[in-house]
């Protein structure tokens, strides 16, 4: 694990270094796009660049929510159009390159069908499920403007969330990589109490109308 963290920290600094905003742009669609690159290094590396002067902050956070947003709409679009019987086979067939299982696909659908659509913003904020969700989401033919503003939003928060964390660490900022395996239950935690309060709402908003 140690020498993979290493690869993707030098690999992923370096396209950074040399293409700024546009490298976090493509890295972080690729991430939503089911092509395994962490955020959690992308992200934090652009938040200490931003106190380094070389980019803009709140530019960075935008940049890295949109391209989370279209890499997630790629995925929901294979999903809509292609169906389960695909995804599952294209899994099987392709998915050990791409470093994709097909029980964490089946996580994401259950978290899916468990918890609604509201799952779709607080998955941004989940391991593993945030880069799977959008399958089920297109299988499930869910509103489009509405799986698009929840992305975004739950993108926006967690690009944030990791460039700020960036930005404070400044040089150490890799030092936050083992704190989120180590907090990976709390992080969940934090999404299930999302959509249990998005839950609340939109029920509480059908009762009052």
């Amino acid at each position: 694990m140690q020498e993979i963290t290493q690869f993707f920290v030098a690999n992923l600094t370096s396209l950074i270094s040399s293409y700024g905003l546009l490298a976090v742009f493509v890295l972080m669609t690729a991430e939503s796009a089911l092509i395994p690159i962490p955020s959690e290094i992308t992200m934090p590396f652009a938040g200490f660049l931003a106190g380094m002067g070389v980019m803009n902050f709140w530019v960075a956070i935008l940049i890295g929510a949109i391209g989370n947003l279209t890499g997630s709409l790629l995925a929901y679009w294979l999903g809509y159009v292609k169906g389960e019987e695909w995804v599952r086979l294209a899994i099987r067939k392709w998915g050990k390159w791409l470093l994709i299982r097909e029980h964490e696909y089946d996580k994401a659908k259950d978290w899916y069908q468990k918890y609604g659509q509201g799952i779709t913003f607080a998955s941004r904020l989940l391991p593993i499920v945030r880069t799977f969700i959008s399958l089920p989401a297109g299988i499930a033919k869910m509103n489009l403007p509405l799986f698009s503003l929840l992305t975004f939003i739950g993108s926006l928060l967690w690009s944030g969330f990791l460039a700020y964390i960036g930005l404070k660490l400044g040089e150490n900022w890799l030092a936050i990589e083992p704190y989120f395996r180590k907090f990976q239950f709390v992080i969940v935690g934090l999404g299930i109490a999302a959509v249990g309060f998005y839950i609340y709402t939109h029920l509480k908003r059908r009762r009052e109308a």
